[in-house]
């Protein structure tokens, strides 16, 4: 009998849990208005999953025919004549240039942006952080032409200067070596991207620090730290997620430019590991500058080049987001 009361006394133990967990749950009001919103929203992200799918299938579809009739190895070969008789062509090139500006373009950037987003957010006083905030938010809406046309037409004249001495100076580094630095180089390609992601660094980051608990910051200034020992010990530990997905985010917009780079960076053939040196190539920029002369089996590999960097800026995005969600603020 004992044993008896035992179970049912613990099965309605549980029962009465369970009772209080639906008790907690939201209900749904039944409102037409929160059905036809709560459908929308699954649409609409259904709709986004399916463009990404057919992008990736028109890629795949136009690219096949140009890859089955490539002589070299797409992958591997730094190669690109496919409008030859005998197609030749493949994305060792493409690939390089278009990652080593794009990671070059972050690490400047991102350093830069952190400091503004903390001088805005923590330095600043009031009537001077808000505009500059909102200087910083329209900067990311600049189009890449001007950046592009800047970069032409005042920072590439200055930047072969900038080159000779960085090669003079740090010539026994690989990447700063080479026998002939210039203004159209990767470098110079680099720093323009780095301008054009900037803002957008920036700006994430400074939402990302406002989000700052008060009383952290309150907690540490109580305990006698400084303004900078406050941000140290309290403002970037909290954001280091978000920064960190920020710059990725930046990444895959560095990765993706196109107009910027094709008006500064001069195409040569081959990989080029002295990143001071004229020339190179990235994907964007190939695609703009061979899309108008390329034949069908050129304009296909251009397509297949396209679907390389479409999946590699897919993947840059995915990895920001798990980034960012690792923490549960942001998730």
């Amino acid at each position: 009998m004992t044993s008896e009361t035992g179970v049912e006394s613990s099965a309605d133990r549980a029962e009465s849990v369970r009772a209080g967990h639906r008790a907690r749950m939201p209900k749904s009001t039944g409102r037409v208005g929160d059905r036809v919103f709560a459908s929308a929203a699954r649409g609409s992200g259904a709709l986004v999953l399916a463009i990404i799918v057919a992008i990736a299938a028109f890629l795949v579809w136009k690219a096949v025919p140009a890859l089955q009739k490539d002589q070299a190895n797409f992958l591997t070969s730094q190669a690109w004549d496919p409008n030859a008789a005998t197609p030749r062509f493949g994305i060792v090139q493409l690939a390089f240039g278009t990652v080593v500006s794009s990671l070059l373009a972050m690490l400047i950037a991102t350093p830069v942006a952190v400091g503004i987003a903390l001088f805005i957010g923590f330095y600043a006083p009031r009537r001077l952080g808000g505009p500059l905030g909102y200087v910083v938010d329209l900067l990311a809406a600049v189009p890449s032409i001007v950046y592009g046309l800047w970069g032409l037409a005042v920072l590439a004249p200055h930047m072969e200067g900038v080159s000779k001495g960085l090669n003079a100076a740090l010539g026994w580094i690989p990447i700063f070596g080479g026998d002939s630095p210039g203004k159209n180089s990767v470098f110079t390609a680099s720093i323009v991207l780095a301008i054009m992601i900037l803002p957008i660094i920036s700006s994430l980051s400074r939402e990302v620090f406002l989000q700052v608990p008060r009383a952290h910051l309150e907690a540490s200034l109580a305990l006698g730290a400084t303004r900078w020992e406050m941000i140290k010990m309290s403002v970037l530990p909290y954001g280091r997620s978000g920064v960190i997905g920020a710059s990725m985010l930046g990444l895959g917009r560095a990765m993706g430019e196109t107009i910027a780079v094709a008006m500064v960076l001069t195409y040569a053939p081959g990989v080029n590991i002295h990143l001071l040196e004229d020339g190179g190539a990235t994907f964007a920029a190939n695609i703009a500058n061979s899309f108008a002369e390329a034949s069908e089996t050129g304009r296909g590999a251009l397509i297949a080049s396209g679907l390389v960097l479409f999946v590699i800026t897919l993947v840059v995005n995915m990895a920001a987001r798990a980034v960012v969600a690792r923490r549960k603020e942001f998730a």
